[in-house]
């Protein structure tokens, strides 16, 4: 099927996310769609899939105009969409999963299980998506798991296929296995369009791409003569160095050290078993890993948010086991967590009271429980020029900034303090490319400063990027570590797979 949108535009209050946007996909062809965070990417496939309805422009499919009033009519008309968030019942097999909604049945309203079977192993067979259709979910990893969701939008007659982000939770094999998925589909003639942030993957796979900057279309681009650079540049609006320009590290004493680190969770199920590292001054270990490895817990130990049922965690030799997040705060540990909506910030709060969330009850903000207000203004409106934050009006709501702009004035409040310990927890998650130059900048300067940093990302680009040494994680364990100069994201993709060191 040939897919093209025209003209569309969709406005929401105070805000133009698609202005005007065309574009074509055609039969057998694999388009990129890619652009800063806020540059309209979903709600424009929010509009093709039939969630959002356009308020102009028009949506032809083989050259006939389509109207769609919901997800339902868009399936109709042979579109189907993998999210990046999988959409599985974990207790669920995978033919249950897959026919959840178009169930074949049998007698009166039954469950034709032999049928549903035999469909999926079909589908798998024909489009080599190798699964077990008995197999529960939640034994799958995720590659498989995303193998479901592919069998899913098949089996419901997909021909247009919209994959969001689809690589950012497999290892560097799985990425391999689901591009030679991409191929078998293009060679069977679906249109694809994959939704990406990570330009060398649509250079690697696209056969045409189409950037996106402010809800307009801001350019186009040929995959066999454009750069990432060029691409990066298109996406910003001016040219990104993606390069993370740093010299040898030069380690000194020990920071943070984690002996033995076991923790349980409500139910006595393991989330931690007997961790051990070191951080050392100068350094920037990187902590690699497919999510749910035990990395989010490892994190909330070092700070204070999880207790541990045995080991020790020390900070420059002193005990800090039992401390408080407060507590561990004030002895110098310096926290951006993965999740800036729950755990970084109060969106209802000003953008200058979040700035002193941490420190609000010190000096000089702080003086016998009453807030100081001008040294509040003062700090945070000379944060927000040094860190870059957009737009710098401090009496604006956080919740009102962009991703980006949230994660630099989380970045701004953390690496403002002159502390010895920083722990980033998915620095860059889900911001653009000119955020993530900022912020790895920063992250390179805090270390040549001389400042111990634990850096925990499920990006391998990110972790080779910044990263001295390499802990890998997998299910709750530490199972290798290696100088980043001595090893490739292959090896370092096979621990992330279970693979012994």
């Amino acid at each position: 099927m040939d897919l093209e949108l025209r003209g569309i535009t969709k406005r929401f209050p105070g805000v133009l996310a698609n202005d005007d946007v065309s574009l074509t996909a055609k039969s057998g062809q694999i388009l990129a769609l890619i652009g800063e965070n806020g540059a309209g990417k979903s709600t424009l496939m929010n509009v093709l899939s039939g969630l959002y309805r356009p308020d102009s422009g028009t949506i032809l499919i083989d050259g006939q105009v389509q109207e769609f009033s919901g997800p339902g009519d868009a399936i109709a008309a042979g579109i189907g969409m993998v999210h990046q968030h999988f959409m599985l019942i974990p207790v669920f097999s995978v033919y249950e999963n897959v026919v959840l909604g178009v169930e074949p049945t049998t007698g009166p309203g039954l469950l034709n299980r032999k049928r549903a079977r035999t469909e999926v192993r079909d589908i798998s067979e024909r489009y080599g998506l190798a699964v077990d259709p008995d197999a529960l979910v939640e034994t799958l990893p995720v590659g498989l798991q995303q193998r479901v969701e592919i069998i899913k939008v098949l089996l419901r007659g997909a021909q247009i296929l919209v994959f969001d982000e689809p690589t950012a939770v497999l290892t560097p094999q799985e990425v391999e296995e689901f591009f030679g998925i991409l191929a078998e589909l293009k060679a069977r003639g679906a249109t694809i369009i994959f939704i990406t942030h990570k330009l060398k993957e649509a250079l690697a796979v696209a056969d045409a791409i189409v950037v996106l900057r402010d809800g307009k279309v801001a350019g186009t681009a040929d995959p066999k003569t454009a750069s990432p650079e060029d691409l990066a540049s298109m996406m910003v609006g001016r040219p990104i160095d993606l390069v993370v320009d740093k010299e040898s590290a030069k380690p000194t004493d020990v920071v943070l050290s984690v002996d033995g680190a076991t923790a349980v969770d409500d139910v006595g199920r393991q989330l931690l078993s007997d961790v051990s590292l070191q951080v050392r001054a100068g350094e920037i270990v990187g902590i690699a890993g497919i999510q749910g490895n035990g990395q989010t817990e490892l994190v909330s130990a070092i700070t204070g948010l999880l207790p541990l049922a045995a080991g020790t965690v020390t900070m420059l030799g002193d005990d800090i086991t039992s401390d408080s997040p407060r507590r561990r705060h004030a002895a110098g540990l310096a926290h951006v967590p993965e999740d800036r909506q729950v755990m970084g910030m109060v969106r209802d709060f000003t953008i200058a009271e979040n700035l002193m969330l941490d420190s609000y009850y010190a000096e000089p903000f702080s003086k016998r429980g009453v807030i100081n207000r001008t040294a509040m203004k003062e700090t945070a409106e000379e944060l927000v020029q040094r860190y870059d934050v957009r737009p710098p009006l401090i009496q604006n709501r956080a919740g009102a900034l962009s991703g980006g702009n949230a994660q630099k004035m989380i970045v701004a409040r953390e690496f403002s303090r002159d502390v010895p310990l920083v722990v980033c927890a998915q620095p860059t998650r889900g911001i653009d490319v000119g955020s993530i130059e900022y912020i790895h900048q920063q992250i390179v300067r805090k270390r040549d400063e001389g400042k111990a940093i634990l850096i925990v990302s499920t990006e391998l680009d990110e972790i080779f990027a910044l990263a001295d040494r390499i802990l890998v994680m997998y299910d709750g364990r530490i199972v290798a570590e290696r100088q980043t100069s001595q090893t490739t994201p292959a090896e370092i993709g096979l621990f992330m797979a279970g693979k012994a060191a």
